[in-house]
């Protein structure tokens, strides 16, 4: 049935977003170009395209105050407020593409999703747009009540962020990205302000890999540009060290779909996607949870399973497949559960297959906060069965097809593109990526030397069962071991 379903969603003009999508995704294509080459010399068709994302807001709230950024920008006079209402100008656009692709993925799957609760005293009703602008209006306004600090801190990377800006990134070299090294450093130290430090880490390493980037034939306008306006916005006074939206708690039961694991070089983390069953006897919920862990880039492979062994009771449901009972765990209205490892004990087992057979169709999905509505973050579990996979590895669904990331399979697992080829049903994260619809796969059904067996990501939690993948981790551990006991004896000093 489900592929029934995803055939509606790809067939025909498969990967179209709707006319109002097409042209705001063109005004993004504007603004980016315009960061490509630098705020400082602005041509006149990138002058143009800076006007014109500012044009698409006349008649918001936003309206005026991104007309004037707009003009003082293509007058030469780039200030922080004008960057600042132009990233938030950026985000809605960009949120509203987001909306409009979840929202047909939703249809097309037959899911219920929350609304958006508005915040305490916000007299907007959730969803939509009017969600996006009054992200955007707030990120915009500095909050008071910062210590000085923590304002100095996030003062230096905007500072640093605007020098991107005006220099675009043709014009960035190894001075420029050096720069943020001590912004980075000081943001590492603050507890609060870490989120934004592992994404500027991120983006300067990236930036710094791809020096000098005047020669590069090819460039990642979109990403990039996507991660300079999240970290401008997450730098503003109040957004990530003012007062949380208060959480719920919950218990009940939680079926584990899936892992999919983030990594770079200073971090890695672990984000399980799941069923809540409520012990009130509730809607179910789709639900996530992540663990993070710092690392250094020696770290990879399985011994990344090493890095977050005090989540005992995720870890060993992850590895055995069985589900988990949680008491009294905070749940946020983004759908995320703030991970307790005292508040949970493993229980029955669940395969991942007959979890998403059983439980998504009914399971409500979380609301999208405000800014996380960015088309490239939609990442939507469902179950696939029937279909045949390809020479170059989609999915036929019989009317259409699905194309399956196959590069975003962590290499601490056992679940290899070959098996994913091998398999008869999936369970996965349908994805909006570079213009279509990809499966990111979780856990497979496959036949193994004549035998039906299930492969999921996190297999290899409590340590790899594969004998080769077991040496291969001894040899990692001993370098991380090496590296605790270094870090233990500067700490003893």
């Amino acid at each position: 049935m489900l592929a029934v379903q995803l055939t509606a969603l790809l067939g025909g003009d498969s990967g179209s977003t709707g006319q109002g999508a097409e042209e705001a995704l063109a005004l993004l294509d504007g603004f980016d170009d315009a960061l490509v080459h630098g705020l400082a010399r602005l041509a006149d068709d990138r002058a143009d395209a800076v006007a014109a994302l500012a044009a698409a807001f006349a008649a918001t709230p936003l309206g005026d105050r991104l007309a004037e950024a707009a003009g003082a920008v293509v007058s030469g006079s780039i200030t922080q407020e004008h960057l600042t209402a132009l990233a938030g100008g950026r985000v809605a656009l960009s949120g509203a593409v987001h909306d409009a692709l979840l929202d047909s993925l939703d249809t097309a799957l037959g899911r219920e999703r929350a609304e958006w609760p508005p915040a305490p005293g916000d007299p907007e009703t959730a969803g939509g747009s009017a969600a996006h602008q009054s992200a955007a209006q707030s990120a915009a306004q500095p909050a008071a009540g910062e210590t000085q600090p923590v304002g100095n801190v996030l003062g230096g990377v905007r500072s640093w962020l605007r020098e991107l800006a005006i220099t675009g990134w043709r014009g960035v070299d190894h001075d420029l990205v050096s720069a943020a090294d001590q912004v980075i450093e000081a943001l590492l130290a603050a507890p609060d302000l870490r989120r934004l430090a592992v994404l500027l880490d991120g983006f300067a390493a990236e930036l710094r890999a791809s020096c000098p980037i005047g020669s590069a034939e090819h460039l990642p306008v979109r990403r990039w540009a996507d991660l300079w306006t999240r970290a401008l916005l997450l730098a503003q006074d109040g957004v990530l060290t003012g007062e949380p939206r208060p959480a719920a708690t919950v218990s009940g039961r939680l079926l584990v779909l899936g892992v999919d694991v983030h990594e770079h070089g200073t971090a890695v983390q672990f984000q399980v996607h799941a069923v809540l069953e409520p012990a009130d006897g509730g809607t179910p919920l789709l639900v996530r949870t992540s663990v993070t862990a710092a690392k250094v880039d020696t770290i990879v492979g399985t011994a990344l399973w090493k890095l977050p062994q005090r989540h005992k009771v995720l870890l060993a449901a992850l590895a055995d497949r069985r589900c988990i009972e949680i008491a009294d765990m905070p749940l946020l209205d983004s759908g995320d559960l703030v991970w307790h490892d005292d508040r949970a004990f493993v229980s029955k087992p669940a395969d991942p297959l007959a979890t998403a057979r059983l439980c998504l169709p009914g399971a409500l999905a979380p609301a999208v906060p405000p800014l996380d509505r960015a088309p490239v973050r939609i990442a939507e579990p469902v179950l696939v069965e029937g279909y045949k996979v390809t020479k170059d590895g989609s999915f036929d669904l019989g009317g259409a097809m699905l194309a399956v990331d196959a590069e975003r399979l962590p290499g601490c697992g056992p679940l290899t593109p070959k098996l994913v080829a091998a398999s008869t049903a999936c369970v996965g994260l349908v994805r909006w990526d570079g213009g279509r619809w990809t499966l990111q796969p979780l856990a497979v059904q496959a036949t193994v030397k004549r035998e039906a067996v299930v492969v999921a990501t996190g297999d290899w939690a409590l340590g790899p069962t594969d004998p080769k993948a077991a040496k291969a981790e001894a040899r990692a551990a001993d370098a991380e071991a090496v590296l605790r006991e270094r870090a233990g004896r500067l700490l003893r000093r």
